[in-house]
């Protein structure tokens, strides 16, 4: 019995021992996590359940050239709640849960007050300290949700938490997407939002949040908070209304011959501003979108509006001028295994004529004989004045993706005994549209080379903080008389030559046409046949003081009319005819017919309705001529022994010019137009607050004084 009894306290004593060890070691640990370990894993906690998160900076807008939002940063808000907060009673939050579940209910329409109060319940009973309400909440939303009852109490004594976050809209949409572009993660940078982004995106602020139950981070106090630096804005050079003019003219010609795409460039002449570019491309179900920047990033065989540069060079070298007779024979000349053709092959070709007629007329062969028969012997003398007008360096532009432009010399891989005529005539070379646009642009700058320019400031708020001046690429690609001898020859282009369809009484247009074949490396895909073509139409206006300069380029029509002047042209002249309207500088009548009546005897008119003027002058025995006779409005010009009567342009929803005009008759156009009308002064129409052209928006109101 006593050694039962032995074994037994044995055991217990044991068990004891092990017990107490095992405390021992426990409170051994503790006092080790505490006073040994315990910094070290106080930082471990919080560098796990605390970090600083970055709070988004508000990104830059980015603005047309007259102010009008292209891009900017629209705030989008998630709306959480602390339903126990220190300052958050039982009898407070009983008090006010209805009201506030109702009007959540009426303000967001997705759930009843009774599911929205049982949530918020549920959120208090559980111990929740950061409850969703709603994400994607908008301004106006968060406005009236910060009257609610609660939530009006702010943070602190309400619970309401607010986090903003910002989301890019460009309130155009699709106007000129693509040049204004956009950055996001992952993909390359596009347009002015990539090559801008530094400025445009601002500093990063910083927040301290804690992670609590179910993963979520909730900012913690307020005092080391770092306030985010909002991004600066740019002002780009586009004009939209001019944008919106391209871009419709550029649509409206791709639909009627079928094109797979096409762009369309108009730029300052003397400051290089790009005031509209526009790039349209075609889907599979055929409409059309902005895609990619073709006007900056394809780099192709120009066809004929490459002549221009080609001739220069040989008049600056010597070997032509104007008035030398060039053979072109049939419309046909072999050259090694390949023959030639003129666009009038079919009727026996040119003949002998001019080297002006030749550019023209846009003779292929005339430009071969050209340059084939003076620079055989020294290839390399036409390559060089190629690369002194700049035509072998990329622009340099701020957008990335700009086409290489390519210009062999005669010891390339692909050069060949017809390299040279075929370079001649805008072949086995390639040139983006804007590289082309530049170079003509130079031409109408009497030789001064600009570099193209999309943005012209930054600023911060209302303050400017940097100004884009203009950039000389060449301050003279030539000599002055070979500009002179181009520009007449430009015009006679389209006063008697391939754009003869663009002539038009009010101004005078210079430039190029061009029709290339381009070879389909992706044939099966986007076109119909391994050969395409290419029309494009490069030029400025007006002629005889050149203010803007535009290039339009449309590849692949696909209904058999593929020439630059019936596929390009007609968008040029629409652009033209915009930028015409809105510039009333270039076309000030009232100074003009002030000069004229001085020195005439026939009474003066104001411009207005053609039945009523025609019937005042044949009472009064003057004589008229009549330049417009199915227009319903017209422009009085007197004469010494007449008075011509041309055509006023009345277009739907775009304002008239009612300059010139009597009261009477101003009021009624710009009434019909949609438009109200205040009037200053007495007499006629001097000046009128919206200019003729711009699009009317309904409401809008107009101001003309009267002289």
């Amino acid at each position: 019995m006593t050694d039962i009894r032995k074994d037994i306290s044995w055991r217990i004593y044991l068990v004891y021992f092990v017990v107490c060890l095992f405390g021992l070691a426990i409170l051994g640990k503790a006092v080790a996590i505490q006073v040994l370990e315990g910094e070290a894993l106080q930082k471990k906690v919080k560098t796990l359940t605390r970090v600083d998160k970055e709070i988004e900076a508000v990104r830059g807008n980015i603005y047309a050239s007259d102010g009008g939002l292209m891009a900017t940063s629209i705030p989008i808000y998630e709306v959480r709640f602390d339903p126990n907060a220190d300052a958050i009673t039982q009898e407070l939050f009983d008090e006010k849960i209805d009201s506030l579940s109702l009007e959540l209910s009426l303000l967001f329409q997705d759930r009843s007050m009774a599911a929205y109060r049982q949530s918020l319940v549920q959120a208090r009973q559980s111990g929740a300290r950061y409850h969703l309400i709603k994400r994607n909440v908008r301004f106006t939303e968060l406005k009236r949700l910060k009257k609610f009852p609660l939530f009006r109490r702010g943070k602190y004594k309400g619970g309401l938490i607010i986090h903003q976050r910002n989301k890019r809209e460009r309130p155009f949409k699709l106007l000129a997407a693509r040049t204004i572009g956009y950055e996001r993660e992952g993909v390359a940078p596009v347009g002015l939002e990539g090559a801008y982004s530094k400025v445009l995106s601002g500093v990063d602020g910083q927040r301290l949040m804690q992670k609590i139950s179910g993963g979520v981070w909730m900012p913690v106090g307020d005092e080391n908070e770092i306030e985010p630096e909002d991004g600066r804005d740019i002002y780009t050079t586009i004009d939209v209304n001019l944008q919106d003019v391209a871009e419709s003219a550029l649509m409206k010609q791709l639909q009627k011959h079928g094109a797979d795409h096409g762009c369309v460039v108009l730029m300052e002449v003397e400051t290089g501003a790009v005031k509209a570019i526009a790039n349209l491309k075609r889907t599979e179900s055929g409409s059309y979108y902005e895609g990619y920047n073709y006007a900056i990033g394809e780099s192709t065989e120009p066809g004929s509006t490459f002549k221009l540069p080609a001739l220069m060079v040989a008049i600056e070298d010597g070997y032509v001028d104007m008035g030398d007779i060039i053979d072109c024979g049939d419309g046909s000349r072999r050259y090694y295994d390949r023959t030639m053709y003129d666009s009038n092959f079919d009727d026996g070709g040119w003949g002998k004529i001019s080297v002006k007629r030749v550019l023209e007329v846009s003779s292929n062969i005339g430009m071969a004989e050209i340059i084939s028969r003076n620079y055989t012997e020294n290839p390399k003398e036409f390559i060089d004045g190629l690369a002194e007008m700049n035509l072998r360096q990329p622009l340099g532009i701020e957008i990335a993706g700009e086409g290489k432009p390519f210009i062999k010399n005669s010891d390339h891989e692909t050069w060949s005994g017809i390299s040279l005529a075929w370079m001649a005539h805008g072949y086995e070379l390639q040139q983006t549209p804007l590289q082309i646009l530049t170079f003509y642009n130079a031409v109408a700058n009497n030789g001064k080379m600009v570099k193209p320019k999309f943005v012209d400031k930054i600023t911060k708020g209302r303050k400017v903080v940097e100004e884009r001046p203009t950039e000389v690429i060449n301050p003279k690609i030539c000599s002055q008389a070979t500009i002179e001898k181009v520009k007449e020859a430009l015009e006679g282009v389209v006063s008697n030559g391939t754009a003869s369809n663009l002539k038009n009484a009010n101004y005078k247009i210079a430039g190029k046409t061009g029709t290339a074949q381009i070879a389909n490396l992706n044939y099966g895909y986007s076109y119909q046949s391994k050969v395409s073509h290419q029309a494009s139409f490069v030029g400025y206006f007006p002629a005889d003081d050149p203010q803007y300069s535009c290039i339009v380029v449309v590849n692949a029509p696909s209904r058999n009319v593929y020439y630059g002047n019936l596929v390009a042209g007609p968008i040029f002249k629409e652009v033209a005819d915009k930028v015409y309207a809105n510039s009333l500088e270039m076309h000030d009548e009232l100074e003009w017919q002030a000069h004229q009546f001085a020195f005439s005897r026939i009474p003066y008119s104001k411009h207005g309705y053609r039945t009523d003027l025609t019937k005042v002058f044949q009472q009064l025995g003057v004589e008229t001529k009549i330049q417009a006779k199915d227009a319903d409005w017209i422009v009085t010009q007197t004469r010494d022994t007449s008075v011509v009567l041309q055509a006023r342009r009345v277009t739907d929803n775009l304002v008239p010019n009612v300059v010139g005009m009597g009261l009477r008759d101003a009021i009624y156009l710009l009434e019909n137009q949609g438009l109200k009308v205040r009037v200053k002064g007495r007499g006629m129409v001097k000046h009128q607050s919206l200019e003729a052209g711009l699009r009317i928006r309904d409401g809008q109101e107009i101001e003309i004084q009267l002289s």
